[in-house]
This record gives structure tokens, C-alpha cells and sequence, in this order.
């Protein structure tokens, strides 16, 4: 071998990066395929529950929906606030911004709130139920007693009992 070939592999080993450190794509595993949702939106952070709350009904703004929710304890959720998950957002107006899909808009809630929240309405139905189960308790008659409802459910596919 000659020195000037000898010369020009040393060069051409110098100008090469090895694989090692090359780059490629990561390959990510396959998902498949489902309807895609107007309504995706990235999981909320620690602590919070997104909820998509109705901003317009047939194209009329609700702005006595937006006030109520934000008097719960809603806060709208902003595009920067989600950070790199493509969403759709407001331009103008009052909420210029803040996430919204045909109507809606994103907001987020603390999860104590929600669960005070959720206890309330619970607490609330129990309260209406209770007072309609007495007011038809009222017309109960001794010689023909009504009976106590029964509030359970169960769900059964034919063919008799099974062991």
C-alpha cells in the first residue's frame, strides 16, 4: 500500500461519526386506530378535573352557564397552560385564548371542589327522594299497607337461576 492511500483512509475514518451516536427516530409502538374526539384534550394536571362546559347553545351565547360554572370553582384552561398538545382556541373576545371546541370551553377544577361539590348534589337528591318516599307513605292505609320502596337493581340474561 502506498503512503497517499494510506493517508486518504486515515482521513476518511476521521470525518466519519460513529453509530453510536448517530441519531435515529424513536420508534414508538403502534396505536391503533379509533374515531377521533373533538373533545380530546391532554390529561389534567395533579390535583385538577378538566370538564368541557357549554360557552353557546345554536350559535346564542350562555353566559349565565359560564358565570355559574366559574362561581363553582371552574377556571378556564388557556392553550399555554397545556403546553405542547394541539388544541383549538379562542381568538377574540372575552375568553381570547382559552381552549373551546364548537361551544365549549375547557376549564379545569380542583378535586376537593369537585367532590364537595358531587357530596352536595348527592346529599340533595337523597333529601328529594326521602321526601317523596314519606309523602307516599302518607297515603299509606293499614288495611292495605304500601310497602317500602325498594331501590336496587339487578340485571339478569334469561334462562332461569344459574349456580
Amino acid at each position: 500500500m502506498n503512503k497517499d492511500t494510506n493517508t486518504d483512509a486515515k482521513a476518511s475514518t476521521n470525518n466519519r461519526t460513529s453509530r453510536s451516536a448517530e441519531t435515529r427516530a424513536k420508534s414508538t409502538a403502534r396505536k391503533p386506530w379509533r374515531l377521533p374526539s373533538m373533545l380530546d384534550a391532554p390529561p389534567a394536571p395533579e390535583g385538577y378535573e378538566y370538564r368541557w362546559i357549554r360557552a353557546e347553545i345554536v350559535g346564542q351565547e350562555d353566559k349565565k352557564n359560564v358565570s355559574s360554572r366559574l362561581r363553582e370553582g371552574f377556571d378556564l384552561v388557556r392553550a399555554e397552560e397545556i403546553g405542547d398538545f394541539e388544541v383549538p382556541t379562542l381568538d377574540d373576545g372575552k375568553h381570547a385564548g382559552v381552549v373551546s371546541v364548537g361551544g365549549l370551553l375547557l376549564a379545569k377544577i380542583p378535586l376537593e371542589t369537585r367532590n364537595e361539590r358531587n357530596a352536595y348534589f348527592q346529599g340533595r337528591a337523597q333529601t328529594q327522594q326521602e321526601a317523596v318516599d314519606n309523602d307516599l307513605m302518607k297515603e299509606s292505609d293499614p288495611s292495605s299497607p304500601i310497602l317500602k320502596p325498594e331501590r336496587k337493581s339487578s340485571v339478569t340474561f334469561g334462562g332461569g337461576n344459574r349456580n
